[in-house]
């Protein structure tokens, strides 16, 4: 049992509802703006909350919305268990999956029957596109509204609690890609509750959340409590923050600070260890510094690091347009491999103005590790207009020379989910929005496809058949060139394991040459060799370049 509480200073009543029936709250003499109630809930309790006698909406913090964003919200009391201790995941190899499209089940639960395949593989943690509840059945989940939840249709919270354990037993760590930076449109109820949101900043989204307004210390404890139930109450292991770029914070104690500063308090108490990564579009050490030890330091554990995405991407496929406009040199390809940010205080040609800050390659903060890397992921399939995969475009040579790179680079290597076997699949963005919002979704992504000289046509993100055609086909792993790329990227994580030199973090020992048709980049006395129009990838070890593994077209 649980007793029903809410922070509502807005309204003048507020009414619990359990089931049909009203109960009466009261204003809680200790803390201002919380409702309290002596009606304690029950396991199973479908409740929501009357607002100055409209509603019910469902609660803020809630766990459940087995009905949807709109319904009632169910009560659920996660049992006691025990929690697995986990490591650092810094440096392990990450694999980035879409629950609803990772296999035919598009379920927890059936993800749970892949995760021997991506140990054999290699992978060494999951992580998890977005899960709190989001309108509709289909969806990225970015638009999500119930920071706490589990989308029903993946199987709810008991759903995640036994994916978590099945990881643990199979000795893989999971993180839960979580957006703090703004709440779908659909489903959020939230500012009717409380200053959640202010127009002290704008953000892509409108209004951004509170951190630094009046009311602040709510909301942030609101996130933050959020990152607790996932991280300690679940046993998650590490959290993906999206765009925190986007998080408006004006504050001198900022958002990502204080919960960094959370994370080692409950690693302190529970004994295990928590990894947060964010996705930064500001090329900034700072995020990935310990708090306390420059100004503006976050204390994240890693960061995605676009930069080397684009250097990979442009060096490879040859595309220069949008944002890939300052890459596809080689020198670029260098700096990238071996210093991170491209865009480390120079002019960035896409926005218009000189952007980031330069890595250290021998800070005593960070190194390689603490950048996560990538050949694809969602957003880089995903906001392409068809949602082509990279081998689509650029062909399965690239794609394994690309691999060989980021696999065995410096940094935290991180797999899209079907790219070990270059998937037929593609990974369109989709939707499942109401009337209202839906044909705007659809037209506004059209738009925005014609504005950067897209000619194919683009996907209807509402469309079911847009969705379904993302659905990875696991039978296609053992034919042609499907089977091919998949023992690649088995030959690549193994010799990743096998050899110190290419698990190293340090930046300073990473040699790389680079013109336009051959790049060679060194890992002690391993050599990683990609060369030739037809792309020839040679892997040598020592000095009489002993062949270790080899992709000819």
């Amino acid at each position: 049992m649980r007793r029903a509480e809410v922070w509502a200073p807005r309204p003048s009543v507020v009414e619990l509802q359990v089931g049909d029936v009203r109960h009466a709250m009261r204003q809680d003499p200790e803390r201002p703006g919380w409702w309290i109630s002596d009606v304690f809930l029950q396991h199973e309790d479908r409740y929501g909350f009357v607002l100055d006698g409209e509603g019910p909406f469902p609660d803020p913090r809630s766990m459940s919305q087995p009905d949807g964003v709109h319904g009632l919200s169910r009560c659920v009391i996660p049992e006691e268990r025990a929690r697995e201790l986990t490591k650092d995941l810094r440096s392990k190899v990450l694999y980035e999956l879409h629950v609803g499209t990772f296999t035919e089940g598009g379920t927890l639960d059936s993800a749970i029957d892949r995760l021997d395949d991506l140990v054999e593989l290699g992978v060494e943690a999951v992580e998890l596109m977005p899960l709190s509840a989001f309108p509709g059945h289909r969806g990225w989940g970015y638009d999500g509204v119930f920071p706490f939840s589990v989308h029903a249709a993946y199987g709810d919270q008991e759903a995640l609690i036994r994916f978590v354990d099945a990881a643990h037993e199979r000795g893989l760590g999971v993180i839960l890609d979580v957006v703090h930076n703004h709440l779908g449109p659909e489903g959020n109820y939230l500012g009717l509750y409380a200053p959640y949101f202010t127009s002290r900043h704008a953000t892509p989204w409108g209004d951004a959340v509170n951190l630094d307004d009046d009311g602040s210390e709510h909301v942030r404890a609101y996130f933050i409590g959020s990152a607790h139930h996932f991280l300690v109450d679940i046993g998650v292991d590490g959290l993906r923050l999206d765009a925190v770029h986007a998080l408006g914070d004006g504050s001198d104690y900022h958002f990502l600070a204080e919960l960094s500063d959370a994370v080692t308090s409950w690693e302190r108490v529970t004994g295990r260890t928590m990894t947060l990564f964010a996705e930064s579009d500001l090329n900034l050490p700072a995020m990935v510094s310990p708090v306390g030890t420059s100004p503006g330091a976050c204390g994240m554990d890693g960061q995605w690091a676009d930069d080397v995405h684009h250097a990979l991407h442009s060096y490879l496929s040859g595309e220069r347009q949008g944002y890939y406009v300052d890459f596809g040199d080689p020198r670029v390809l260098q700096k990238a491999l071996t210093r991170v940010f491209v865009h480390d205080g120079d002019l960035s040609t896409f926005r218009g103005r000189p952007w980031g800050a330069p890595v250290l390659p021998d800070s005593p903060h960070y190194d390689g590790h603490s950048f996560v890397v990538f050949l694809q992921n969602h957003d880089q399939v995903g906001n392409r207009a068809t949602g082509d995969r990279f081998h689509h475009h650029a062909g399965l040579a690239a794609q394994a020379a690309g691999a060989a790179l980021y696999l065995l680079s410096a940094f935290t290597p991180m797999i899209f989910m079907g790219e070990e076997w270059a998937a037929s699949t593609p990974f369109p963005f989709f939707s499942h929005l109401g009337p209202e919002l839906g044909p705007l979704v659809t037209a506004g992504r059209a738009r925005e496809f014609a504005a950067m000289g897209w000619e194919e046509a683009t996907p209807d993100p509402q469309a079911a058949s847009t969705f379904r055609s993302a659905v990875l086909q696991w039978t296609e792993r053992s034919e042609g060139g499907h089977a091919r790329m998949l023992e690649w990227y088995r030959t690549l994580l193994r010799l990743r394991r096998e050899h110190p030199a290419l698990r190293s973090p340090e930046l300073a020992a990473v040699e790389v040459e680079a013109t336009d048709d051959r790049v060679i980049m060194r890992r002690g006395h391993i050599t990683i060799a990609v060369e030739g129009d037809e792309t020839t990838v040679s892997i040598t070890e020592g000095p009489d370049f002993r062949l270790l593994a080899r992709w000819a077209s």
